[in-house]
C-alpha cells in the first residue's frame, strides 16, 4: 500500500505542476461559463439601427412600417433604377422595392442590399407586410379586427415541479441543455485522463524506466498508483471547475441584477422584438428555471460517476498502454474501449425523447454506459433507487476490468519489440502467474 502511495503522489505532483493543467483549471469554467453570458448577452445588448429605404409603388404600405430599435425606415419616391444606384452609394442597409401587387397573391417584391441581410431582418418585413396585407383584407371583407382577434388562441404551458420541500418552476429546455453539458463534460473527463494513462504508460515503458520500477514495486501497484494518482488530478481539477463555476453563475446574476420573478418575456407584435424590461424577464424566468434542478445531487452524482468511470475506463486504457510499444499501435485497441463512450453520445438524443423510457433505464444500468446516459437523465428527475443500483453496478463493474486489466498489465509492460494481436492479449489474460 505504501508504493502505491508513492506512485499516487508523483503522478499527482507531475502532472498539477504542469502549465496546461493550470490554463484549462481557469479556462475550463469560462468555457462552460460562456454558455450562459453569451445568450444573455446578446439578449440584452442593444442592437445597431439600420437604416431601410422603403420604395412603395402598390400604395399599400405607406407609413405603415413602424420604426424599431432595430430598424429604421425611409420613404422614397424614385425610379427603381435611380434608387438601387443612391443604396449602393449610401450607408443605408437596403432597399425595399414593393411593386403593383395584388393582394390575394402578393409577388415581385425585392429586397436589394449589397450584402446579405440577415434573416431577423427579412422575417420582421415579411411580418410587418404580412399584417398589412391581412388588415386590408379584413376590412374588404367587412370582417371586424376585434371579432378576429378574439378567436385566436395563445396557449402557454408552465412547468412546476413538485417536490418534498414545495413546488417550483421548471422548464424542459434548461433541463436539456444541464444534462447535455453534464454529459458531455463526464465523457470529456474520461476520455482525456484516460488518454493520459495510456500515454503515461507507454512513455515509461518506451523509456525503460518502468523496469527499473517493477523491479522494486509490483506491476498491479504500478498499474493503480498510475490510476489513482492520474485520477485524482481529474478530481483536484473538477473540484477547481465546480468552485470558479458557482463564483462564476453568481457573478453573472449579480451583474445582470436579476430578480426571480414569475413572469414569461412578451415579444412586441411589430417586430417579434424582445423589449429591455422583457428581455430582464425573459433572463430572470431562465434562472428561475435552474430552480428545479437540484444541483447538489448533480454534482455529487457528477463527483461519483466520474470517479467510477474513469477507474473503469481507466484500467483498460492503462492494459492497451502496457501491451503496445507507442501510440500508433495502441489505435487498434483503442477503438473498442471508446465505441461505448460514443456510443452513449450518439443515443442521448433517444435518451432526451424519453428520459424514463426503458432504454434509458438499461443503458444507465450498464457501467459502460452508465455515465454518459445517467448524467443527462439526472436533470430530469431519476430516483435515488435507480442511482444508486447505476452506481452499485458501476462498482461491479470497475472492479471486474481492473482485473482483467491486471492480468494484462503484468505481462504486457515488460514485453518490448514484439506485435501484440487480441489473441496474444487473451493468451495473457489467462496465463498463470
Amino acid at each position: 500500500m505504501h508504493n502505491i502511495f508513492l506512485i499516487i503522489q508523483r503522478e499527482y505532483i507531475t502532472r498539477v505542476r504542469k502549465k496546461s493543467f493550470l490554463i484549462m483549471s481557469i479556462v475550463g469554467p469560462l468555457l462552460i461559463a460562456s454558455l450562459w453570458v453569451v445568450p444573455i448577452w446578446l439578449s440584452t445588448r442593444e442592437t445597431d439601427q439600420k437604416t431601410i429605404e422603403i420604395l412603395d409603388d402598390s400604395g399599400f404600405f405607406k407609413d405603415e412600417f413602424i420604426e424599431t430599435s432595430s430598424l429604421k425606415f425611409e420613404y422614397i419616391q424614385t425610379d427603381l433604377v435611380e434608387a438601387k444606384t443612391e443604396v449602393l452609394s449610401s450607408e443605408n442597409y437596403g432597399l425595399l422595392y414593393i411593386p403593383r401587387i395584388n393582394l390575394d397573391e402578393p409577388e415581385g417584391i425585392t429586397f436589394f442590399s449589397g450584402k446579405n441581410p440577415s434573416i431577423e431582418v427579412i422575417q420582421d418585413l415579411e411580418w410587418a407586410m404580412k399584417s398589412v396585407v391581412e388588415d386590408i383584407k379584413l376590412e374588404r371583407s367587412s370582417i371586424d379586427q376585434a371579432t378576429l382577434d378574439s378567436l385566436k388562441a395563445d396557449i402557454d404551458i408552465d412547468m412546476i415541479n413538485m417536490t418534498e420541500s414545495g413546488e417550483k418552476a421548471g422548464s424542459a429546455g434548461v433541463a436539456t441543455i444541464i444534462g447535455y453539458i453534464s454529459a458531455l463534460m463526464i465523457y470529456f473527463f474520461i476520455f482525456v485522463y484516460g488518454i493520459q494513462i495510456l500515454r503515461g504508460v507507454i512513455e515509461e515503458k518506451s523509456s525503460r524506466i518502468v523496469e527499473v520500477i517493477v523491479s522494486s514495486v509490483k506491476p498491479f501497484h504500478l498499474m493503480m498508483g498510475k490510476i489513482l494518482g492520474v485520477g485524482a488530478v481529474g478530481l483536484t481539477q473538477y473540484i477547481i471547475w465546480l468552485v470558479l463555476s458557482i463564483m462564476i453563475t453568481t457573478g453573472i446574476s449579480s451583474y445582470f441584477n436579476i430578480d426571480r420573478k414569475d413572469s414569461l418575456p412578451v415579444q412586441t407584435e411589430q417586430s417579434g422584438v424582445i423589449e429591455e424590461e422583457q428581455e430582464n424577464e425573459f433572463v430572470a424566468e431562465m434562472f428561475n428555471s435552474l430552480e428545479s434542478i437540484d444541483f447538489s445531487l448533480l454534482a455529487f452524482a457528477f463527483l461519483l460517476y466520474f470517479i467510477g468511470a474513469y477507474l473503469l475506463y481507466g484500467s483498460l486504457f492503462a492494459a492497451i498502454g502496457s501491451a503496445v510499444d507507442n501510440d500508433a499501435d495502441a489505435q487498434q485497441f483503442q477503438l473498442p474501449v471508446t465505441i461505448p463512450l460514443i456510443f452513449s453520445l450518439i443515443v442521448l438524443t433517444a435518451i432526451l425523447r424519453e428520459p424514463d423510457g426503458n432504454l434509458a433505464f438499461w443503458l444507465s444500468m450498464i457501467p459502460l454506459f452508465s455515465p454518459v446516459i445517467m448524467m443527462m437523465r439526472i436533470p430530469f428527475g431519476v430516483p435515488y433507487w435507480e442511482i444508486g443500483l447505476s452506481l452499485t453496478l458501476l462498482i461491479a463493474g470497475f472492479v471486474f476490468t481492473t482485473w482483467i486489466a491486471s492480468r494484462i498489465y503484468r505481462i504486457g509492460i515488460l514485453m518490448h519489440g514484439s506485435k501484440v494481436n487480441y489473441r496474444i492479449l487473451g493468451k495473457w489474460l489467462f496465463m498463470k502467474n
